[in-house]
């Protein structure tokens, strides 16, 4: 994995109640850390491949957590994550931009879920020889694309040498 999910969640500053979504969550890495972070809260995995929502499903059951909410979703498209408008109050997006077709629906996505001034937590790689492809999203482009749809950035964070991260506002 490369980067610590608790030191990255703790940058996002989650509060005890916070409602997440952990978007791509893949096998739960941010999911259950998160989960631990707030547990008056609720956190919701969504994810594509249904085998690693059963991986996350059993992660939390393990942790005896049971404020996360695991979803089946397409988060390339609007609806596709199947949280309501405007609840959530930080969202996780954790190595998923470069793997995306369509990083704008994605993007409005995120837009439609969070709350007014909600926090983004995006970390993505830097280093395209570690996935032997060429698909990365440079650091730049992916704040302009997130800045082009209403976010602002609050800061970067470091998130050890092979991935960028940044805290983004929704306006």
């Amino acid at each position: 994995m490369f980067t610590d999910p608790i030191k990255n969640l703790k940058a996002l500053g989650l509060r005890e109640d916070f409602i997440v979504a952990d978007l791509g969550a893949g096998t739960g890495f941010y999911s259950i850390a998160a989960g631990h972070m707030v547990p008056k809260g609720k956190v919701y995995a969504v994810e594509l491949i249904k085998d690693y929502l059963v991986t996350i499903k059993n992660k939390a059951k393990d942790a005896y957590l049971s404020n996360i909410e695991i979803l089946w979703g397409n988060v390339e498209k609007k609806g596709g994550t199947k949280i309501g408008d405007g609840i959530i109050d930080a969202v996780i997006a954790s190595n998923i931009l470069f793997q995306l077709e369509d990083k704008e629906k994605f993007i409005l996505e995120i837009k439609r879920i969070l709350k007014q001034k909600g926090r983004v937590l995006l970390i993505d790689w830097l280093d395209s020889s570690i996935l032997g492809t060429k698909i990365t999203i440079p650091k730049n482009k992916a704040h302009e694309m997130f800045e082009n749809k209403g976010f602002i950035l609050e800061r970067e964070i470091n998130t050890e040498k092979h991935h960028y991260g940044m805290i983004l506002i929704k306006k």
